[in-house]
């Protein structure tokens, strides 16, 4: 391994961190202000996808800023280094922030929302401290950009200012904070067990001739700290609290940052702090391991009963995360290949979580910023509605409870392969139960979305077909011909009759707050979603209904669904263009992960950290 001296590293944090002054500075050009976001957003990828080869071949780049705590005859140094582990979380973010971008132009817009100058300065200031942290040298470093996260995500936490989103906002900084202190206890422990916080393939040495119970002590602070992000069970119902937040907030939170910082720093307590084989002596990994599967199985549970389709997601947050905790923990608990197959599924499980729940939280966005649905129990039908948006959920759905050809089915394929040949059979059967349950919350919302109909009465339970298959006609939902009587008042179905041409009138008339004679003279519910200037909103105490309900209380209007093209039509490409690409980046790890560059990080990461002990 050569270390590389190089302002890359430096360059990845600081051009988001000078972006959200610039985007301040643009407050009253909106079009000059999300320039900025986006030009930020692809340099700082195009600066960590530069190290990726390099990384890959051995190499670490590092950005040294001298000394940062004097203490006597030693010091720690504030240094960035872009290593393998880092780069994993680093071109993650870097790569989700540039989307999440785009996708927040379309949402911001399209409701035209208050205070979007600091929402986006908020986020490039968040993206700058997740960044930091994944290309931190040593836990006091990674300490300050943990806690510059929190401070950078509270302003987007409690956006709409309502008391309920002040509420999660209080909540937010009471449990990271609360956290943050338990990793400084930690580290400060560390370092007078082992005289060295620095990260190190394979672990601190002196860690493992440590007094065993205060260097459990140490793993325990580090764990429950880092664990409050990565919302292990009981220290996680901040998050489901935070879902009051935009939706490319949520995003953030799910995906790109926060929680990511989580188990991103549990990663690096886990091998290069401890080290496997140090944790494996300590026997600290299958108690975390079985903390783990306790959450990732009681949040699907819990997810069985949230009707708001945000919750639902936010659970299963809860839950996924846990797949990489109980990878890491059990992989740190055996030898050999079985430790290696955990250990890449748990890892891998960080990018292919990234991709699937930023898939599903944008479409639950374009859901609410086309229809305001929120609610699982009113979207029957809504896929003839948002065909493409539906279809991108329902991909990234299965991907989540482990079918084949998306992301999570090879982490957690890799992490059944690893806990079934170590003999850890409870935990393979917690992960097979996890994943039924996977099922159990995300196929209502795709049955209802496509094998449903709306009705004046209801649900029609019966499968909803209704385009052409191949004949003259299309297919009412009982499977009769639409067209069997001109006078017929009403399908079987309990839908209106169709006309002679075969056509329902509540398919030939517009139905939700995209038809004209809808609008309003309110001029904020005729914003151009995207692409015009938009003044920035002043008020600071808007009300929440007006926000989120402008049109109707969620579900069908009257009348039914309008049915959209798959060719466009159901939003604006601001929002759908970046669903479709987090949905395409789930199935090209799903399709052909050995040529995804996160798995051979992953691969590489692994192989450094358990080239020692029982490991070798």
């Amino acid at each position: 391994m050569t270390d590389i001296a190089s302002l890359r590293p430096l360059a990845a944090v600081a051009v988001p961190a000078l972006a959200a002054i610039a985007i301040l500075a643009s407050r009253s050009r909106p079009n000059v202000r999300e320039g900025w976001t986006i030009l930020a957003a692809a340099s700082t990828f195009a600066v960590v996808a530069s190290m990726v080869p390099g990384v890959l071949a051995g190499d670490t780049y590092v950005t040294s800023l001298g000394t940062f705590v004097p203490l006597g005859d030693g010091s720690v140094e504030f240094v960035l280094q872009a290593d393998a582990l880092g780069m994993l979380f680093g071109l993650l973010a870097s790569f989700l922030w540039l989307v999440t971008s785009f996708y927040s132009i379309g949402y911001m817009r399209g409701l035209d929302e208050h205070a979007q100058t600091r929402y986006f300065a908020s986020f490039a200031a968040s993206v700058a401290s997740a960044v930091g942290v994944a290309f931190a040298s040593n836990l006091l470093v990674l300490f300050v950009f943990y806690e510059l996260l929190t401070v950078a995500t509270y302003p987007l936490v409690t956006h709409d200012e309502t008391a309920e989103a002040r509420a999660a906002g209080r909540k937010y900084l009471a449990y990271t904070f609360g956290g943050g202190v338990a990793v400084l206890a930690g580290t400060v422990l560390v370092y007078v067990l082992a005289g060295s916080i620095a990260f190190t393939p394979g672990g601190i040495e002196g860690l493992a001739t440590a007094d065993p119970m205060l260097a459990r002590a140490a793993f325990a602070l580090l764990v429950a700290g880092f664990g409050v992000k990565a919302a292990l069970m009981p220290v996680h119902s901040w998050l489901p609290d935070a879902m009051v937040a935009p939706t490319p907030v949520s995003g953030l939170l799910h995906a790109v940052a926060v929680v990511k910082s989580g188990v991103f720093g549990i990663a690096r307590v886990v091998l290069e702090v401890f080290g496997p084989d140090t944790v494996s002596n300590l026997g600290v990994g299958i108690p975390l391991a079985a903390v783990a599967a306790f959450t990732l199985l009681a949040a699907s549970i819990i997810a069985l009963r949230q009707d708001n389709l945000k919750r639902r997601l936010a659970y299963s947050t809860v839950s996924q995360l846990s797949y990489i905790v109980l990878g890491l923990g059990i992989g740190a608990s055996m030898g050999g290949d079985a430790a290696r197959y955990a250990l890449i599924g748990g890892l891998l499980h960080i990018p292919a979580h990234a991709f699937m729940k930023l898939t599903l939280f944008f479409c639950a966005g374009a859901m609410h910023v086309e229809t305001h649905t929120d609610d699982i129990s009113d979207m029957a039908g809504i896929g003839k509605r948002m065909p493409l948006t539906m279809s991108a959920f329902a991909v990234a759905a299965a991907g989540m409870a482990g079918i084949p050809l998306v992301a999570g089915f090879v982490s957690k394929f890799y992490l059944l392969i690893g806990t079934a040949s170590g003999g850890e059979v409870a935990f393979t059967v917690a992960l097979l139960v996890s994943g039924v349950l996977n099922i159990a919350y995300f196929w209502p919302v795709v049955y209802q979305a496509f094998f449903e109909s709306e009705t004046a009465d209801g649900h029609d339970r019966k499968p909803l077909i209704e385009n052409p298959l191949g004949g003259r006609f299309a297919v009412a939902a009982d499977g009769g011909n639409p067209n069997d009587g001109p006078n017929q008042q009403s399908s079987a179905s309990g839908r209106p009759a169709a006309d002679p041409d075969g056509e329902y009138a509540v398919d030939r008339n517009p139905s939700d707050h995209t038809r004209s004679g809808d609008v309003g003279d309110d001029a904020s519910e005729t914003v151009d979603s995207g692409h015009g200037e938009h003044t920035e909103h002043t008020d600071t105490h808007h009300d929440v209904d007006d926000h989120a309900h402008d049109h109707h209380h969620g579900g069908p209007p009257a009348g039914g669904w309008e049915r959209r093209s798959w060719l466009g039509g159901e939003g604006s490409w601001f929002v759908v263009a970046p669903i479709l690409t987090a949905a395409t980046g789930s199935v090209i790890l799903g399709v052909i992960p050995g040529r995804a560059v996160f798995l051979q990080l992953v691969e590489y990461i692994v192989s450094a950290a358990t080239v020692v002990g029982v490991f070798a």
